[in-house]
């Protein structure tokens, strides 16, 4: 499925023309296609095997100013979207139609696939890896390899299209001692090829740490968030950022360009070029871009689509995306990065006197406000640069703002999760209370 089989379909071509004699001034289709096939294993053996495909199209057109959006999934009559998409506008308030020019149709495309045996045999090495050392832990897990096609075509000419192809694991190990149940989970998504070993040492590591329950530490400790915990920080971050938060005077750095946010240790930027989940364009069809929004801890930059950007005066970023294939547009991120230091995670470890590390937790952050409080989930104790064995029953609580102020030191171990690419780190200023045994 290439990106080349969808820009010769003519449904697009077929809803622009119709919208546009049916009284619609201005009129945008974006098509999205995906073939996706996961391998599922379960208590440690193989499950099942699936293919799924799935095509939907969004129809965003405007008359008298006016917009109105349908969407369908599968096969579709032009006029039935049309039809809907104009009884649909006749309900909103008139706005000012964003749409882009061409620049560039073709993009190439991103990604390998690869075969279904090939993510067989890394599913049952990476549970053959931990099962050696752990007989007694059931590992389940999930390998895919996800290719997804999409193209935007609208009434000024653009037209422009790309396919991505990323693959994806996930797997957790659970282990019960008793009363005590333990699950560690991890995974990876990349382009070309998954690492199974890799994998499953981080689960081992995770394993190691936790043979033994100990108690929490009370009161205000440092924390270290691993690579796999940091991303709950970032979320009020990308928050904070969003030219939409700026506009709305919520987000608090909005009078704050030019001026020192977060500690000078930290650059926060977005690259098109870095990860699997970059990508040629937005979902308005402008290019993205390589932008720096924190540099060394001091505002450079907010992100915005079409529409945040005329109203900020910057003009867009490249940064217009749909939170769903049937909602409108909005400010959005592709990727999000964090420029490593230079300490490894033992390194890190060895910096704590007394303190926890956060690895996986329940609750998350990303409220616009700073303000957290989240149960860990996994986590364990560090004393005299050791770590002494697992935590539970304990709460960590803060500001976000305040933390990244207060960062201690940055690892050196970046890694992706989800489409924030983050090293491990250190921060102070967060209360910590726990049960102690």
């Amino acid at each position: 499925m290439g990106s080349e089989n969808l820009s010769q379909d003519t449904l697009a071509e077929q809803l622009l023309e119709l919208a546009i004699k049916s009284g619609a001034e201005a009129a945008e289709v974006y098509q999205s296609r995906s073939l996706s096939r996961p391998v599922f294993f379960e208590a440690n053996r193989l499950k099942q095997l699936e293919t799924n495909q799935s095509e939907g199209t969004a129809l965003r057109l405007w008359r008298n100013g006016r917009p109105g959006l349908t969407v369908a999934y599968g096969s579709v009559l032009a006029e039935v979207m049309v039809e809907k998409a104009l009884a649909l506008s006749q309900l909103n308030q008139p706005e000012t139609v964003e749409l882009g020019s061409n620049s560039q149709p073709s993009y190439p495309d991103l990604g390998e696939g690869v075969p279904i045996e090939v993510l067989v045999d890394w599913g049952k090495e990476a549970i053959a890896l931990i099962r050696d050392a752990y007989p007694d832990v059931v590992c389940n897990s999930d390998w895919e390899c996800d290719t997804e096609t999409t193209r935007i075509v609208n009434t000024k000419g653009l037209d422009c299209y790309y396919t991505d192809t990323t693959l994806n694991c996930y797997m957790s190990a659970e282990w019960v001692r008793g009363d005590d149940f333990l699950s560690v989970s991890d995974g990876q998504t990349k382009r070309g090829e998954l690492h199974p070993e890799i994998l499953a040492n981080q689960i081992l590591q995770r394993l190691i740490w936790a043979r033994e329950n100990v108690s929490s530490p009370t009161g205000r400790v440092p924390v270290l968030f691993t690579s796999k915990a940091a991303d709950m920080l970032w979320g009020t971050v990308q928050e904070a950022l969003n030219g939409k938060r700026v506009l709305e005077v919520a987000s608090p750095w909005a009078e704050r360009l030019g001026n020192p946010v977060i500690a000078p240790s930290l650059t926060l930027y977005q690259d098109p070029e870095a990860g699997p989940y970059s990508c040629p364009f937005d979902d308005e069809g402008t290019p993205t871009q390589f932008l720096v929004f924190i540099q060394n801890g001091t505002l450079q930059h907010f992100y915005g689509d079409r529409t945040t950007g005329r109203q900020l005066g910057t003009d867009t970023t490249g940064n217009g995306f749909r939170p769903g294939l049937g909602s409108y547009l909005t400010p959005g991120l592709f990727n999000f990065l964090i420029q490593p230091g230079s300490a490894s995670l033992p390194d890190l470890i060895q910096e704590l006197d007394d303190g926890i590390i956060v690895d996986q937790m329940l609750g998350s952050g990303g409220s616009i406000s700073g303000e957290f409080s989240i149960n860990v989930d996994l986590g364990y104790r560090v004393q005299n640069g050791h770590v002494i064995g697992r935590i539970k029953d304990t709460m960590v609580a803060g500001n976000v703002y305040t933390a990244l102020k207060q960062l201690v030191t940055l690892g050196n171990d970046a890694d992706w999760n989800g489409s924030c690419y983050t090293p491990s780190l250190i921060v102070e200023g967060l209360s910590t209370t726990g049960r102690s045994n």
